[in-house]
C-alpha cells in the first residue's frame, strides 16, 4: 500500500517501569518488573504515533538493553531520520543501516513508529499497512519456569480452560523432560504443546533432547546458541520434532541460512528483533515461499508493542499461535486502552478498521509511571543541526 512522504519533527525517548503480576522466569533469568522504553513521534502536520524498544534491562535475550538502546537512538539514530524528507516507512532501515552496525532492537523502535505514524496518516489500520489479512489472530501463552512440576500443570490447566490455542514451556536442564511428561499427561494428547530453551543446552544433549520427541510436541525453540545454525542442523537431523528458531534468526539472511543448513523447520518472528516491519515482512515471505510457517513471539511487552505483533501477525503465514497474551496477562493495568483481550475461543481481534495501532495510549498511566523522558527536536528550515 502506498504512503504519502513522511517528515519526523520531534521525538520523545521515555522510560517506564511496569510491574508484572508475577515473576516471570526463563533458562537466562527471571524478572519482576519491566522496564519499557518507549517512543513518541511527532510529524509536521502533528499527527503522533507510539512505539517500543522491546530489549530488556539486562543482555541475557540479546546484546541490547534499555540503557544501550537510549544511547544509540539519542546519539546515533534519531539524528538520521528528524527533519528529513522521508519517501515511506520502507525505507527507514536503510537510512538507519547506513554506518550504524548492530542495534536491531533501537533501529526497529524507530522503524516501526514510522509504520505506525504512517498508518495514521494515511487513515488505515497498521494490519492492513503491513499487508495483513486476518481479522482475528489465535493466540498462545508462554509459561515460564515453575518451582515444580504440579505448579507447571496447575498453570498448563488453566491456561487451556481460559481458551489459549497453544502452550508453550519454558524449560532448562534441570527441568525438562519430567516436567513436560506431566503437562502432557495432564492436558491429554490433542492439545498443541511446545517448549522453548532459550538457548540453554549445547549439542551434547542431543540425546537427551531427542526424549522430547515422545510428547508430540509442535517445536522445540532455540535449544542451543543463538548463531549455531551448523549445530542446530546437527541436533535438527538427530530429532522427529521441529526444531523452532528465535534468537537465531536476526535478519531475512540468517533465515535463508536457516532453510539452506535444515537447521529448523519453523520460524519464530519477533518484529523488534529483526530490525523492524521491513525485515520482519520479508523473513515471512522468504519462509513462506519455502513452505516453513511462521508466527510471532513476544517480548513482554506493553500494549503499544503488542499493537505491532497483532498487526504482523494479521499477515497470511503467520500459521501458528503467537504470543499475543491479552493485556491481563502480565498487567495490573496497561497503558492502552482499550486493552488487548482474547476471546473464550483463544483470538485476539485484529483492529483493522481503525487508523493506526487500533488503541489509544493512556497518556495520564504513561506520565505517572516515567522514570526518565527526553525530547529531540529536527532543526529548523535553514538552521544547521
Amino acid at each position: 500500500m502506498p504512503t504519502s512522504p513522511l517528515r519526523l519533527v520531534e521525538v520523545t525517548l521515555r522510560e517506564i517501569e511496569l510491574p508484572l503480576k508475577e515473576r516471570f522466569v526463563i533458562s537466562s533469568g527471571w524478572m519482576e518488573n519491566r522496564r519499557i522504553l518507549l517512543l513518541e513521534l511527532r510529524d509536521e502536520s502533528g499527527l503522533t504515533a507510539w512505539s517500543e524498544c522491546v530489549c530488556g534491562d539486562l543482555p541475557n535475550y540479546s546484546p541490547e538493553t534499555v540503557d544501550t538502546a537510549w544511547l544509540a537512538l539519542r546519539r546515533w539514530l534519531l539524528p538520521r531520520i528528524l527533519g528529513r524528507e522521508i519517501e515511506g516507512p520502507g525505507v527507514v532501515k536503510a537510512l538507519l543501516d547506513d554506518g550504524v552496525q548492530g542495534h536491531p532492537m533501537a533501529k526497529a523502535a524507530i522503524e516501526m513508529g514510522m509504520w505506525g505514524l504512517a498508518a495514521e496518516a494515511a487513515g488505515v489500520s497498521l494490519s492492513r499497512l503491513v499487508g495483513g489479512t486476518r481479522e482475528r489472530v489465535p493466540t498462545g501463552i508462554s509459561i515460564g519456569l515453575q518451582a515444580s512440576r504440579a505448579e507447571l500443570v496447575a498453570k498448563a490447566r488453566q491456561a487451556v480452560d481460559e481458551g489459549y490455542r497453544k502452550v508453550k514451556l519454558k524449560i532448562s536442564p534441570e527441568k525438562d523432560i519430567e516436567y513436560v511428561a506431566a503437562v502432557r499427561e495432564a492436558l491429554g494428547p490433542r492439545m498443541p504443546l511446545a517448549v522453548d530453551a532459550n538457548a540453554a543446552y549445547t549439542l551434547e544433549a542431543s540425546d537427551h533432547l531427542a526424549r522430547l520427541d515422545a510428547f508430540d510436541l509442535i517445536m522445540i525453540e532455540q535449544p542451543l546458541a543463538a548463531g549455531d545454525l551448523v549445530r542446530h542442523a546437527r541436533l535438527q537431523e538427530r530429532l522427529d520434532t521441529p526444531l523452532c528458531l528465535d534468537e537465531s534468526i536476526v535478519d531475512p539472511a540468517t533465515c535463508e541460512d536457516m532453510l539452506a543448513l535444515g537447521s529448523g523447520r519453523i520460524v519464530n518472528i519477533k518484529p523488534g528483533r529483526v530490525g523492524g516491519f521491513r525485515s520482519a515482512r520479508r523473513i515471512h515471505d522468504i519462509s513462506r515461499d519455502a513452505g516453513v510457517p511462521v508466527w510471532c513471539g513476544g517480548m513482554l511487552e506493553s500494549g503499544i508493542g503488542r499493537a505491532y505483533n497483532v498487526a504482523l501477525a494479521s499477515m497470511p503465514n503467520f500459521e501458528l499461535p503467537g504470543d499475543l497474551s491479552p493485556s491481563a496477562r502480565y498487567w495490573t493495568r496497561d497503558i492502552v486502552t482499550p486493552e488487548w483481550t482474547m476471546s473464550a475461543d483463544g483470538f485476539v481481534t485484529v483492529p483493522r478498521d481503525r487508523p493506526g495501532l487500533g488503541v489509544e495510549v493512556d497518556t495520564e498511566r504513561v506520565e505517572a509511571l516515567t522514570r526518565r523522558s527526553e525530547t529531540f527536536a529536527a532543526a529548523a528550515p535553514g538552521i544547521p543541526s
